[in-house]
């Protein structure tokens, strides 16, 4: 019989793969998807975030696809970045005619010259991978900016091992071309994606979670890996035999009988948060953009989104709901309350002609995620490897991808049988994606 700490999509796969009937799920809320989760609130449908499906993998799209009956929506991907009153198309580093022409030459001039002098120097740090990438100009104007914005660190403080295709690498010919027009070609690793026609996000689940064991309202208060013993908020005790946790690694270690060293090295493992603001407006979708980045600093709103844009099912006819992410952590702690977020935010949106004006504003609300990205630091890979080593020893099995930022499915090997399992982005430390859960899950 297999326990599994969290109800999230890595929890529901792992399950669904094992077979329901050999799983026990516990949940600490009173619903089921975790960060898939789609809130229905007064008509409107509600993701954390654009969450969409770009998958390669055949396997996983076939098994969303048959989730959802068929019933998802594919389409182009339209994405676009906001820059001083400037609507630049995504990635913005190959289209730089969009851009003043004064900063369009220079953000030129120095990527042509930073490749023109590329040698086979390895960066040591994202910073220095960006500037090597696009040159001094566009990475002070944009890359810096947006870093600091969504990851909330100077790139300094990030290693480049988690970067891989998450950041788009273009070649000097597409830079030229994109500098005089738009390309004829697509630049970006999203082409088409698909989303569910109804339901949000979460409709992917509707056949996984089906015949789910499942208690919710079940929040850890104390696991001992020594004992297999977990123990409730509610004051239930429950004994396992073998493990699956896909909830926050350094959530996990605090809450256990780990010695003091070990949870003192779990906190180095950072992560950032988001507040989301959902507006709704009485007027239909400004923008046709799926999402959009902001790259000025004076202002908080990140990245946005209209859910109908998602699915005309999201929303009432003639209504928009935007969506806006602001990021938080340790190294950019929140000093505001989320009414004056919202507020700014709602500002910011008049001024990019998102949103009309705030007499069209139907509504407001906003939700906080403590655990949004895992933020690649320098400290990451020694302070996993550490802990992971001090859970070789209650049955979990290492194995050569378990420090890597991101797993290549197509070359994994999974370890063989163990008595404690990690599954998912905060479980592993890692740069997953929803098709990464999914798989992982597959391959307990």
């Amino acid at each position: 019989m297999y326990t599994i700490l969290g109800a999230g999509l890595s929890g529901i796969s792992a399950s669904y793969h094992l077979g329901h009937e050999d799983c026990i799920v516990f949940e600490k809320n009173n619903y089921l998807g975790g960060h898939i989760y789609s809130e229905k609130i007064n008509g409107f449908t509600w993701d954390e975030g654009p969450h969409v499906s770009f998958t390669k993998d055949e396997y996983v799209r076939e098994l969303l696809a048959d989730n959802v009956s068929q019933e998802f929506l594919e389409y182009p991907v339209e994405i676009a970045n906001y820059y001083h009153g400037n609507w630049i198309p995504h990635p913005s580093q190959s289209n730089l005619f969009a851009l003043p022409e004064k900063l369009r030459a220079e953000c030129l001039s120095d990527f042509l010259k930073t490749r023109n002098q590329l040698n086979n120097a390895i960066p040591k740090n994202y910073e220095e991978w960006l500037k090597l990438a696009f040159g001094e100009k566009f990475y002070q104007e944009f890359s810096r900016a947006y870093t600091e914005k969504y990851w909330t660190v100077r790139p300094a403080l990030l290693s480049t091992d988690w970067v891989g295709e998450r950041v788009f690498y273009p070649n000097i010919e597409d830079v030229k071309n994109g500098a005089i027009g738009p390309l004829s070609n697509q630049t970006h690793y999203i082409s088409k994606i698909r989303y569910p026609k109804k339901g949000g996000y979460f409709a992917y689940t509707n056949k996984l979670r089906v015949g789910l064991n499942v208690k919710l309202n079940k929040e850890l208060t104390n696991i001992s890996f020594k004992d297999k013993k977990l123990s409730f908020k509610d004051g239930s005790v429950h004994h396992y035999k073998k493990l699956i946790s896909t909830i926050p690694l350094p959530f996990l270690i605090k809450k256990s009988d780990a010695p003091t060293e070990i949870k003192e090295v779990s906190e180095k493992l950072s992560c950032s948060s988001v507040l989301l603001i959902n507006i709704t407006a009485n007027h239909k979708t400004l923008k046709s953009y799926n999402w959009m980045y902001v790259y000025d600093e004076d202002k908080l709103s990140t990245r946005i989104n209209c859910t109908e844009l998602l699915s005309p099912e999201n929303a009432p006819i003639g209504k928009t709901g935007i969506q806006v992410e602001v990021y938080f952590s340790k190294y950019k702690p929140i000093n505001q309350s989320f009414d004056t977020i919202a507020e700014k935010v709602m500002a910011e949106l008049i001024e990019m002609g998102i949103l009309k004006n705030k007499v069209t504003v139907i509504d407001y609300h906003t939700k906080w995620v403590k655990w949004a990205n895992v933020i690649f630091d320098h400290e990451r890979r020694d302070a996993l490897n550490e802990i992971l080593d001090y859970l070789n020893q209650y049955g979990l099995q290492r194995n050569e991808q378990d420090l890597l930022p991101m797993t290549d499915w197509t070359n994994y090997k999974a370890p063989k049988e163990a008595d404690l399992y990690l599954a998912g982005r905060f479980a592993e430390w890692k740069y997953y994606w929803t098709d990464d859960c999914i798989l992982r899950g597959k391959n307990i």
